[in-house]
Formats: C-alpha cells, sequence, structure tokens
C-alpha cells in the first residue's frame, strides 16, 4: 500500500525523501532538508547513512550507518508512501551508493535531485573519494538533477571553473544528465547559479551576495537542493523548480541578515 499525506483541509500534499547524514546543530543534512520540506507544504521522509556530531565550525565525529539499516529504513517508507522525490546528500562511500541505487532503480518512479556532498565547508571528506565514480555510474543515470558546487565541479572536470555556464553544460554532456552549478563559493559580489537542462538549455540564477554570519552559510547546498525538491514535487518544471528555490532561499537569507542587522 502507498499512500499520500493529507493536511488538515483534506488536500494531499507530495512526498519527498532525503538520504543523507545527520547534523546535531540542525543547520544541515537530514534536519535542514526537512523542515524546507515542511515550510514548502511537502511531507518529508528521511533515511539516514550517517550520524555526525558536528556544529557550523566543524564536524568532530562521523557515525556511518550499517547497510541493514539504511536497508530496512528505505523500504519502510516505500512500502507505505508514494515517493515523488527523491533527494540525496551525504552517502559515506561506494557501498552505501551501491545499495541505495540498486533499491531506487527498484523501488522509486519519481524524480531525484543528487547533491554530491563530497566535501564539508570545514574541509572534512563527506563522501569517500572511491564513491564518485560509483555515484556517476550508478545513481546520476536515474538522477533529475545534480546540484554540485564550484569546488565539486572542478574535482569532477579536473580543473577550476572559469565560467559557470559552460562548466554546468560541460558536467551536463559527460555526466548525461541535467546539472545546476552552484556559485556561492565564487569570489565575487554577484553570484551565478548556473543551470544547463537534458536538453542542453542553460540557464542563470544571478544574486547579490548575501553577507551571512557562520549559522547562516551551514548548510545552505542542503536548503537549496530540498527546496528545489520540494518545488520539483509541486509539479514545478526544473527551471522553474530551481528559479523559486534560489528565491525562497535568498529570501531566507534576507530576512534573516535583516533581523540580525535589527539587534
Amino acid at each position: 500500500m502507498m499512500v499520500c499525506i493529507s493536511s488538515g483541509q483534506g488536500s494531499s500534499r507530495p512526498v519527498c525523501l532525503t538520504i543523507g547524514g545527520s547534523d546535531s546543530c540542525g543547520g544541515a543534512g537530514i534536519q535542514a532538508d526537512l523542515r524546507v520540506f515542511e515550510s514548502l507544504n511537502v511531507s518529508g521522509c528521511s533515511a539516514m547513512t550517517a550520524l555526525t556530531a558536528q556544529n557550523p565550525a566543524g564536524i568532530s565525529r562521523i557515525e556511518i550507518v550499517s547497510l541493514a539499516q539504511l536497508d530496512a529504513e528505505l523500504h519502510a517508507v516505500f512500502e507505505y508512501y508514494d515517493v515523488a522525490v527523491v533527494k540525496t546528500g551525504m552517502l559515506v562511500d561506494a557501498e552505501h551508493v551501491a545499495l541505495i541505487s540498486a533499491l531506487l532503480q527498484q523501488l522509486h518512479h519519481g524524480l531525484m535531485v543528487v547533491d554530491p556532498v563530497m566535501i564539508s565547508s570545514s574541509g572534512k571528506r563527506l563522501l569517500h573519494e572511491s564513491a564518485v565514480d560509483t555515484v556517476i555510474q550508478s545513481l546520476l543515470p536515474m538522477a533529475t538533477l545534480f546540484t554540485p558546487n564550484l569546488d565539486e565541479a572542478a574535482v569532477l572536470l579536473g580543473e577550476p571553473v572559469s565560467d559557470a555556464v559552460q562548466a554546468a553544460k560541460l558536467l551536463a554532456e559527460q555526466l548525461r544528465c541535467a546539472v545546476l552549478l552552484k556559485g556561492g563559493h565564487a569570489d565575487a559580489d554577484m553570484l551565478t547559479d548556473a543551470l544547463c537542462d537534458a536538453d542542453g538549455n542553460t540557464y542563470g540564477f544571478t544574486h547579490l551576495r548575501q553577507q551571512l554570519s557562520l549559522d547562516q552559510r551551514h548548510g545552505t547546498g542542503c536548503r537549496l537542493a530540498s527546496a528545489i525538491s520540494a518545488q520539483l514535487a509541486h509539479g514545478e518544471p526544473l527551471h522553474t523548480a530551481v528559479d523559486k528555490a534560489v528565491s525562497y532561499l535568498q529570501g531566507e537569507y534576507s530576512s534573516n541578515y535583516l533581523e540580525l542587522q535589527g539587534k
């Protein structure tokens, strides 16, 4: 039996599943994804790959979830819910990626947003080097969208990114899926998130760099990918989903920044 969640008004809400690591301070990972889903009127489910002890300054410990536990969590979700969109984050290693890929191929018939989450902002590796090829070969063929940041794109391309739109296009051609190259790591006042869809169409989403605190910067990539997932679950086409998600985060940052400025 598969169901959709019903709201108090009797209308159904789409279901998004996030697969990734926890964040003990709640700013990133599973906790951040679930908060975004709820704020965008999506019912959120989760399957955990790892438990982390962290705060915005760094990660002190990672406890990897067993493959058996992850398998059970994924089956429990898909046996009951009709999942519209899967969003993946921290996937740990090749074994976890292989399990997730195999189960999603078998159980999931909706859309998927893959956020690579290779290295944390504090420099902690969150995806083993040997797992990168497994993600590319096993997970990305099922992906609706891949969302690397500039550093992750540089690793995949083998060189620094000088032109975000061209880099997104090149990655989309190489990986054979739509790519959103997140521009937040660029050293500029005006930032561009570059989207190349599966048909080779390119879009640029430009916004001013926000003056954010460390707390606010923590988990921005997670929240963007989960906001895109929520918009896709509501039936938005990809470029519109990205546009609305970028605006959602920029609005979130602006209001938080104004609150801090007003104190």
